[in-house]
């Protein structure tokens, strides 16, 4: 029923059971015996139609309420023994594919960040995932319990009158094609179904991330409306999942029971003509009708293996996503820089669209180098670049003289240090937040830090100090607040180069005086890049990069550019003349 690449992406997801074979192991020694039940249970209706019921054994009849007991209790040890076990094996499972997931999802590129939405991402590691611990948990219970009683009760219905059994198992292979059928539309409507599912974890990211937005523009009831539209289209498709889902059950009730009525015709027949007993026509019956019930069980599978193969398909592009950015096979692992930073003939672009053209400059230890321009002139691009998040087309970056691609990523943001214009903070404690570049450094160090960032002050304020939730994203505290822990998180770091991407931009005018003096500690004997759109916070830069276009325009010092009377003192006369009026 299994295409040959639905084979493999089964297979695949099989293979993360692997590690657990010997908890699988115990779970099928333990099928054996609910099989062999069943089996019995068969091969006992004939002396007990034949023995008891007609004869009027007596002596058997004392037996009976023991052995019913009996049966089921080896029956139902064995099924819980069996059904344990492979769905903790499977459990096991999924928890690796999650877990190798999430990690390989983190070491992506960038670029793959900027091509996917986040809560489409969310939903395969979550949703998608989910759909697939049907395939390694109940599809492996019934495949191995259902696959050995259909053996079993097979085995006995053939050694017991093989041209019955083979009367009822002609419907078996007619009842094949319907099955396949309904399984490709069940894995169509499956796989359109988690696309849905993606897009409805999209909304609910985006809402709850942007509340603050949704509240100040009143707009709960549009984002509602996006929602149960999302969500119509989600139940569109899974509703389809059901119809076809549950259409196989009574497809395949119809289709045997033409196989029940050939042995009934031709067993009543042989019963008539006493070719054959009572006891022997039951025992038979028994056995053909217990074995149906695995077989409609193992077309139901078929359904659940579909779905799980829809999802299967999802999770496996992520990881079969292969990251950008990567270490050379020979990689050198940078010890401290000493700060020199140098850009040769860099050319960058998204796509086609050229962001860097040509970009040459060198940053001497210890300097401090403003970036300034209209927006799209590259300015976060080389940010982007010296952090390796993308690598340029052309031209080369390099750090005391290595290429970046020849170091280690781990080595190179060791001797990075990012302030950013989103203040990104976990939702943790203050203390944590701090160490997150240093997760081992002491107390004292993050009260260091958070001093020399003109946080210590407002942190002491708190109710729990620092070791107070601040909420997803920070949401406690306030732009200038949540700005300084981020300096305090990059002091701590203490990387010699420092990057600072409008570091002050979303600022007022008192936090952003405090937020200077916090950037003016942190900036002491490190080499810095600034990237500012308030150009009265770079005037004090050694040099000033002025670029359009992915070119540099200009370059000096303020006073130079101002008398230069270039595009930096057009940008200079347009922010402070409006600052003015």
């Amino acid at each position: 029923m299994l295409t040959g690449k639905q084979k493999n992406i089964y297979l695949r997801l099989v293979g993360y059971a692997a590690p657990y074979k010997w908890i699988i192991a115990l779970s099928m020694v333990a099928s054996m015996g609910v099989a062999a039940s069943d089996a019995v249970l068969a091969y006992l209706v004939k002396p007990f139609v034949d023995d008891l019921i007609i004869a009027g054994n007596l002596g058997l009849a004392k037996l009976v309420p023991f052995l019913v007991v009996g049966l089921a209790t080896f029956k139902g040890l064995s099924r819980y023994v069996q059904e344990y076990n492979i769905r903790t094996a499977g459990q096991y499972a999924i928890q690796d594919i999650r877990n190798q997931t999430f990690g390989h999802a983190l070491k992506l590129s960038m670029r793959f960040y900027t091509s996917s939405s986040s809560g489409s991402l969310m939903s395969r590691i979550l949703n998608d995932v989910n759909v697939m611990q049907a395939a390694l948990a109940t599809v492996l219970v019934t495949l191995l319990r259902e696959t050995l009683t259909l053996l079993a009760l097979t085995g006995y219905a053939f050694y017991a009158d093989w041209k019955m059994a083979l009367m009822a198992f002609v419907v078996i292979p007619l009842s094949v094609w319907p099955a396949a059928v309904l399984g490709k539309r069940i894995k169509k409507y499956s796989r359109r179904g988690q696309d849905a599912m993606g897009g409805v974890t999209s909304v609910l990211e985006q809402s709850f991330s942007g509340i603050k937005v949704i509240k100040a523009f009143a707009t709960e009831e549009r984002e509602e409306q996006k929602f149960i539209q999302n969500n119509a289209g989600f139940l569109n498709f899974i509703r389809k999942t059901f119809k076809y889902s549950a259409a196989s059950s009574p497809v395949m009730e119809i289709m045997t029971s033409f196989g029940v009525a050939a042995v009934l015709w031709y067993g009543l027949n042989r019963v008539a003509l006493e070719a054959m007993t009572k006891g022997e026509l039951f025992s038979i019956l028994a056995a053909i009708l217990l074995m149906y019930t695995p077989l409609k069980r193992l077309t139901k599978v078929n359904n659940t293996i579909q779905n799980a193969l829809g999802a299967a398909q999802r999770v496996f592009e992520v990881l079969d996503n292969r990251p950008e950015i990567v270490d050379a096979p020979n990689a050198v692992d940078l010890s401290r820089s000493q700060g020199y930073v140098s850009f040769k003939h860099v050319k960058f672009a998204y796509d086609d669209d050229p962001v860097l053209v040509d970009f040459s400059v060198e940053v001497k230890p210890g300097e401090v180098v403003a970036l300034v321009g209209s927006s799209g002139a590259g300015k976060s691009t080389l940010i982007g670049l010296l952090n390796r998040f993308y690598d340029p087309q052309q031209g080369q970056i390099l750090i005391d003289g290595y290429d970046i691609r020849e170091l280690t990523q781990e080595s190179l943001h060791a001797n990075l240090a990012l302030v950013d214009q989103e203040t990104f903070l976990f939702n943790d404690s203050i203390a944590n937040n701090i160490r997150y570049g240093q997760p081992g450094a002491d107390f004292s160090l993050v009260e260091t830090a958070a001093t020399q960032a003109y946080a210590d002050t407002f942190i002491q304020q708190l109710p729990e100090g620092y070791q107070t939730q601040i909420g997803d994203r920070g949401v406690r505290l306030s732009g200038g607040q949540r700005q300084r822990i981020c300096i305090a998180r990059a002091i701590l770091k203490n990387a010699p180069i420092l990057l600072l991407d409008e570091a002050t931009s979303a600022l007022d005018t008192e936090s952003e005086a405090m937020v200077q003096q916090a950037l003016g500690n942190l900036m002491q004997n490190r080499t810095t890049l600034i990237i500012a759109h308030r150009l009265s916070t770079i005037m004090h830069a050694d040099r000033i990069l002025v670029l359009d276009k992915g070119e540099v325009v200009e370059s000096g010092c303020h006073q130079e550019l101002l008398e230069h009377d270039g595009l930096y003192k057009r940008l200079c006369d347009t922010q402070f003349g409006e600052q003015s009026g």
